[in-house]
């Protein structure tokens, strides 16, 4: 499981192939992926935004940008952790995502980066 600490903000990836929802004939292959971040800083946070980077082996490359995670701006305290699923296609059965976290210290506002480590998105049969 890719895991990368920035600034006490700690990101770990675990990914998923969803072969129910994939359409092979039409080029289309959908991965989920599950974050957690953990706060193992002194100071309380805020995410503010996310900006990923999405690339498959046909050097498709998408960014995608914008407030939050799943609709949500989580604020966590020190020792707090928190947690979602979201899902992304792909033109490939092969590939890769990585991108920041825009994060808030609530006791003077000072905004900071958090890395999301790189992790792959690979389809089960393509390990064989």
């Amino acid at each position: 499981m890719p895991t990368l600490t920035t600034n006490g903000i700690k990101i770990s990836v675990e990914t998923f192939y969803h072969d129910d929802y994939s359409k092979p004939a039409q080029r289309e292959y959908v991965f989920a992926y599950r974050i957690t971040i953990e706060n193992t800083s002194p100071h309380t946070v805020q995410l503010l935004r996310r900006h990923w980077y999405i690339w498959d082996a046909t050097n498709a490359l998408r960014e995608v940008e914008g407030a939050g995670v799943i609709g949500k701006q989580p604020t966590l305290a020190p020792g707090d952790s928190h947690q979602y699923v979201s899902w992304s296609p792909l033109q490939a059965t092969v590939g890769k995502m990585y991108g920041t976290f825009l994060m808030q210290r609530t006791l003077d506002q000072q905004q900071f980066k958090v890395r999301i480590p790189e992790f792959r998105l690979v389809a089960p049969f393509q390990l064989n």
